[in-house]
């Protein structure tokens, strides 16, 4: 088909494409159309195939116009998008779909078809000032406390559970078995609020209700009936500013004993380890490795906001919706659901997707925004990724991890997996560029645990 097409570029990174097809075009596909129908249908007093056209016209005009109109337009819609001419800043995004803005209710043959379609695009950016900025990042080290605290973590993945006594009271640390179940305020266990043979350390306070102090003291066998206040500000909007009643009954008590400090722990760790000093010489390699890769993130992070400030960069919606949608199906994968029955549960527990989705959408479009930053310069800078330096990359995947440099090959067979790759590279490239060009001051001391935490 001969087709002409105008283009205008919409705000929020949205295309109008309004199309024309020649009436020329368009009395060809009808007749292509009354030409397949005229051998196959079969009309009483006509042998099949040997319909007259003008008697499929009249006993079927207005449908053949309108199956004529769905393929003329399809067909239009192919060609137009597999057109290699057609710039990559006019093509829609894969998950885009072009929409006809007006309802198409009936084909002219006699005139030229003209309809307009709306879709989103990939923004085209021009980035602003990248070179000579100055970011802040806090001041970080490794210290004692931090590999301390990682030996006390390799104490408690190491210790021993004991049954304790039956007369023994529940202390912290102990890890406690319990049933329990919110009750109404006449003493009637809540329908949906039972819970059986739960598992937590005292003191962890990784139960619904939080009640640990109330249970501490508490013996096996033993049932309490717990009234709890919540602070306003707590974390948790259904406990929040509420009072509740909770019977709980410890099933088993048991108690943690934990190794000693000393060479025997890091021999059972690791048998490479002879020494307790080798264990904390490997914490603190892996530490400060953990916080340099946290510090470089960091500044990349920061170095494209400062670039994203004279950078305008305008996200189309059906972009945001799609990242904002993994981000669902990824939240609902750590609960061990899909979806669906994520958001059932969610509206349930009186948490409105929508409210969510909205709290998270601002850092989904920074991180989108920040994401084509970074596409643009890696395409404008002539950012590259060669076989020679693929092939490094795979040895030192392979170091890193242990695995051979065939295993790790075979894992990259696919070629979405080769692209992941070279993208990285290109990634890593692009940000040593930028660090090498940007000045990095230190800022505020900061405590390791603190910042690694910190998604921010």
């Amino acid at each position: 088909m001969t087709i002409s097409k105008e283009i205008a570029h919409l705000e929020h990174s949205s295309v109008k494409m309004t199309v024309t097809i020649r009436k020329e075009d368009i009395r060809s596909e009808y007749d292509a159309i009354l030409s397949e129908y005229s051998k196959a249908v079969q009309i009483a007093g006509f042998r099949k195939g040997k319909v007259p056209r003008d008697v499929l016209v009249r006993k079927f005009g207005e449908a053949l116009r309108g199956e004529a109109l769905g393929r003329i337009v399809e067909k239009a819609v192919e060609e137009i998008f597999e057109d290699q001419s057609l710039p990559a800043e006019d093509r829609p995004l894969p998950y885009s779909r072009p929409q006809i803005e007006e309802e198409l209710k009936d084909l002219n043959i006699d005139e030229d078809l003209v309809f307009s379609m709306t879709y989103d695009v990939l923004p085209q950016i021009t980035v602003g000032k990248r070179k000579d900025l100055e970011v802040e990042i806090p001041d970080v080290q490794v210290t004692d406390e931090d590999i301390s605290r990682e030996l006390e973590t390799i104490r408690e993945r190491n210790a021993v559970v004991l049954d304790r006594d039956d007369e023994a009271p529940a202390v912290r640390n102990d890890v406690v078995t319990v049933n329990y179940t919110e009750l109404s305020d006449s003493g009637e266990p809540v329908a949906g609020s039972e819970r059986q043979d739960f598992v937590f350390t005292l003191g962890s306070f990784h139960n619904i209700y939080k009640f640990d102090d109330e249970v501490t003291g508490m013996k096996k066998g033993e049932t309490r009936d717990i009234e709890k206040t919540y602070p306003a500000d707590l974390d948790d909007p259904e406990l929040a500013g509420k009072t509740k009643k909770i019977r709980v009954t410890i099933t088993a008590l048991k108690e943690k004993k934990l190794p000693d400090l000393d060479d025997d722990l890091a021999q059972d760790v690791d048998e490479k380890y002879q020494t307790l000093e080798d264990l904390k010489t490997a914490i603190r390699d892996r530490l400060t490795k953990n916080l340099e890769r946290r510090i470089r993130e960091l500044t990349i992070s920061r170095l494209l906001e400062k670039i994203l400030e004279t950078t305008p960069v305008d996200v189309p919606e059906s972009m945001i919706q799609i990242e904002l949608d993994g981000r669902w199906r990824n939240l609902a994968r750590q609960f061990g659901v899909d979806a669906d029955e994520f958001a059932r549960r969610m509206e349930t527990s009186d948490t409105d997707r929508k409210l969510l989705l909205e709290e998270w959408r601002p850092n989904t479009v920074k991180a989108l925004q920040s994401r084509i930053v970074v596409e643009t310069l890696i395409r404008d800078l002539g950012i590259t990724a060669s076989k020679e330096e693929t092939d490094m990359e795979l040895e030192t995947i392979a170091q890193n991890t242990g695995m051979s440099l065939e295993e790790v090959k075979k894992h990259y067979e696919p070629e979405n997996m080769q692209e992941l790759l070279a993208d990285d590279i290109k990634d890593r490239k692009l940000f040593d560029l930028l660090l090498s060009e940007n000045t990095i001051k230190k800022g505020k001391t900061e405590k390791y645990l603190d910042l690694v935490q910190n998604n921010g």
